[in-house]
């Protein structure tokens, strides 16, 4: 299949009613963080069956998909790359990974960094020099700096936490909600792994975390100690 086929068929299987609520939900009225997005109107799980029909769609069908003013058909073509990725040789990985860096403006809404990031940079870079995370936590892009936190969570399920702090202290002072309450997750990750690396990393920070960052942080903390860091006696 082509690229214009596979959005006929993402077309044929979408929901007028669902696309009007997509519309509010990922914030694309003027001066939102997704302006200017637009939706087909399918369920993630849609969109997941379809990737399945195309999963041995070549890279450049991929690439074009990315490209689409249609945010499923860029969601359809990231869940076929994060497949093919996982699946793939040394080379196609590679090559997998060069082609997800050229299109980071086509990652431009929360749902399709969180799809991604982990593996088509995290996973990628795991084995290697992890300096690229550092250039993209200092993007002026609000969605290459999510997608260098996410790129983390890969790292921190192999119980590797020391670069997810890292670039959460990089984000520390970043003016988004959408990157406040992503670190936050990560940071709460940490947590489930090390508990101790995270509460270390709070006690050095907590003064200076976003509220919305810190109270994803500490969301699984006993209520007395969240509510003694929210106090700031921590």
């Amino acid at each position: 299949m082509n690229a214009r086929a596979i959005e006929r068929r993402l077309r044929v299987l979408g929901d007028r009613d669902r696309a009007r609520h997509s519309l509010r939900f990922f914030r694309t009225g003027p001066g939102e963080y997704g302006e200017g997005d637009r939706f087909l109107g399918l369920t993630v799980p849609q969109v997941r069956a379809v990737a399945r029909e195309c999963k041995a769609c070549p890279l450049d069908v991929l690439d074009r998909l990315l490209q689409s003013p249609w945010h499923e058909a860029r969601l359809l073509a990231l869940v076929i790359l994060v497949n093919r990725h996982r699946g793939g040789d040394a080379a196609l990985r590679e090559e997998i990974h060069r082609l997800y860096l050229r299109n980071t403006d086509r990652v431009n809404n929360w749902d399709l960094v969180d799809v991604s990031a982990p593996d088509l940079v995290g996973a990628h870079l795991r084995g290697g020099d992890r300096s690229l995370l550092e250039r993209l936590a200092k993007s002026r892009s609000l969605w290459r700096r999510r997608i260098a936190i996410l790129a983390t969570f890969d790292f921190i399920r192999h119980d590797d936490v020391d670069d997810a702090l890292r670039i959460a202290a990089m984000l520390l002072g970043d003016e988004h909600d959408l990157i406040h309450k992503a670190t936050g997750w990560m940071l709460r990750e940490v947590g489930k792994r090390d508990r101790a690396a995270e509460e270390r990393f709070l006690r050095k920070y907590a003064s200076r975390m976003p509220r919305t960052m810190l109270r994803y942080a500490i969301e699984r903390f006993p209520e007395r100690l969240r509510r003694q860091y929210l106090a700031g006696r921590r």
